[in-house]
């Protein structure tokens, strides 16, 4: 039996027979009604939505010599003759094998000779993206003026390719895709004229792999006709098909939403070892995973794509449970792997890694609540739990709470917050003993690295310096130490900061680095200083860049933040590395020496 018979035979013959394209039909038929057709027309559209159809119609509907109402009669020898494709007045043409340039030239010494019996002479380009440039050119200007008898209807699925010039001189007509229920309706109605007994679930499963296509739907029932004989069930399609049941895909997500990784990987193999294809199996996920991501995001009314509505609440429950972040990441995920699959001989292998990872996606909902919980002076849960597995104690998780409410409101204060003051004077007083660390010394660094990470993680507040002679360098050591990225690097060329008005300081950098001059001056840089600076004194300043001709370079390094160890010596805070003991661990592990 030939594969596309039905699609032959089913092949619609009116404008009324066109499933899922009424508003165009209506616009043809009513076009032809009132006298007011077009020298050329472009239909375009996916595969398989009756573009060639239409324009088979079209012909027969301007040729037929008792159409009615824009109808055709469908009995005349005009009209069977133009169904049959061997019209000598209705000209199809293959734009894939006839797009060269001598082809059209063909056709424009041949558009000017009057048709042999019917009103007019129509031309049907299918494929018409397809033509060269050289091509488009000389069709132009027959397009644009043809003989009054002669029609042109282009049909394509990449309108974009044409040009704006061949576009412009076109009645559009954009085919849209049928929908599931359509399509089901139509091979119902097939299935009654063969005499075939269908269930319901077989063709709602060919209908969905159709994808909105008719002529998909109708090849696919075409081959079930002769794989399943007079009755077709449901796992006639599956075998067919190489697809897993509905039962199967919602049992598998069931599994990764449980982030039961095992059970996942199990039931996969156990699909494709019933006869699912890996790339059917990974496509019908992708569309289980968009059905899961439109219900989390509220879309309640959108139908599904990869199961039938029966199964709908099992996706809304799981949609629920993993939430609308981790649907999204889970999509991307797949997605990722389905595009690396193409042309590789380990698909399984990425499919399985896919899964994996999955089902190893945490709560993403819980993020929004954690930014929340910093952003209003908490702690969130996470860094509780965290510390709680180190070993800390309550009143040091409360410190770091205390960092993150804000700064303590003292005269003058220390830089540092509670929980790095506590480590300095740890390490001050250890400092002596690291000229080789032992276990116990590694732990706690280990432990004091962890909680300064943590206490960094929550973005601790600078604290607030009077803007006052004998504070210049502590103001500047906080302006540096909250900077980040390139502003940061351009900043600690800074050598000098000095107070010329009451809200007015002046940053100096010597000469030799120009560059980070400029860059800091620029308006959003310099206002990005100025909101900083502003912040640490608590008033309103204007800030100033200044060159220091006496000098190339900064004569002493600008701490970029607190830290242990530090210690304040003429007006500036500068790192103490005989006792850091970040320093003392490179010296015993690397042999090396402090170059003052």
């Amino acid at each position: 039996m030939d594969y596309t018979v039905i699609a032959r035979r089913f092949r619609p013959q009116a404008f009324g027979e066109v499933v899922g394209q009424e508003m165009v039909a209506q616009a043809l038929r009513n076009a032809i009604a009132a006298g007011r057709v077009a020298h050329a027309y472009l239909f375009t559209g996916a595969r398989g939505v009756g573009k060639t159809s239409m324009a088979r119609i079209l012909a027969k509907s301007l040729n037929c010599p008792n159409a009615r109402n824009g109808d055709p009669c469908n009995q005349c020898d005009v009209c069977q003759s133009i169904s049959a494709g061997h019209d000598v007045d209705v000209l199809e043409i293959d734009g894939a094998s006839n797009r060269g340039i001598d082809d059209i030239r063909s056709l424009r010494s041949n558009v000017n000779v009057k048709s042999m019996r019917s009103r007019y002479k129509i031309y049907i380009i299918d494929e018409v993206h397809m033509l060269t440039k050289d091509a488009f050119n000389a069709l132009l200007k027959t397009l644009e003026e043809p003989p009054p008898n002669v029609k042109f209807v282009f049909c394509t699925t990449e309108a974009q390719k044409l040009p704006d010039t061949i576009l412009s001189r076109c009645q559009r007509f954009d085919f849209s895709t049928i929908e599931m229920a359509a399509i089901i309706e139509r091979l119902r109605q097939i299935a009654e004229a063969e005499g075939v007994k269908v269930e319901p679930a077989a063709l709602e499963l060919v209908a969905r792999r159709a994808a909105g296509s008719m002529r998909d739907s109708q090849s696919l029932f075409d081959q079930l006709l002769a794989f399943g004989g007079d009755s077709i069930a449901a796992t006639d399609v599956l075998r067919l098909l190489g697809i897993a049941s509905d039962d199967r895909l919602a049992d598998l997500t069931d599994a990764l939403v449980k982030r039961r990784r095992d059970k996942a990987l199990e039931l996969f193999d156990a699909a494709l070892n019933s006869g699912a294809q890996l790339g059917e199996f990974v496509d019908q996920l992708l569309a289980y995973f968009r059905d899961l991501m439109v219900l989390a995001a509220g879309a309640k009314e959108i139908g599904l794509m990869s199961v039938s509505e029966e199964q709908r609440g099992v996706l809304s429950q799981q949609a629920t449970a993993w939430g609308l972040q981790t649907c999204l990441a889970a999509l991307q995920i797949l997605a990722e792997a389905k595009a690396r699959m193409k042309g590789i001989s380990y698909g399984r292998a990425l499919a399985e890694l896919a899964l994996v990872r999955i089902s190893m996606l945490d709560d993403l909902e819980n993020l929004s609540e954690m930014i929340q919980q910093l952003r209003s002076g908490k702690l969130p849960a996470l860094f509780t739990v965290q510390a709680a597995a180190r070993g800390e104690s309550a009143s040091s998780v409360s410190r770091v709470e205390g960092a993150v409410s804000g700064p303590a409101k003292a005269p003058h204060p220390d830089p540092l917050p509670t929980e790095y003051r506590g480590e300095r004077e740890a390490s001050a007083a250890a400092a002596p003993s690291l000229s080789g660390p032992d276990e116990s010394q590694k732990k706690s660094d280990s432990e004091g690295s962890d909680r300064v990470i943590a206490a960094e993680s929550v973005s601790v507040p600078a604290p607030t310096f009077p803007l006052e002679p004998g504070f210049e360098m502590d103001i500047l050591a906080q302006v540096i130490s909250n900077l980040s990225d390139m502003t940061k690097s351009h900043a600690k060329n800074i050598t000098h900061l000095a107070i010329s008005g009451p809200n007015h300081v002046v940053f100096t950098i010597p000469r030799s680095y120009h560059l980070s001059k400029q860059y800091l001056e620029r308006p959003d840089q310099l206002g990005r200083l100025e909101k900083l600076v502003t912040r640490i004194v608590g008033r309103s300043v204007r800030v100033v860049l200044a060159v220091d001709e006496s000098i190339n370079a900064p004569s002493e390094a600008i701490p970029s933040a607190p830290k242990a160890g530090q210690s304040v010596e003429g007006g500036m805070r500068r790192l103490d590395l005989e006792h850091d003991p970040f320093v003392q661990k490179v010296i015993a592990v690397f042999g090396a020496k402090v170059i003052p």
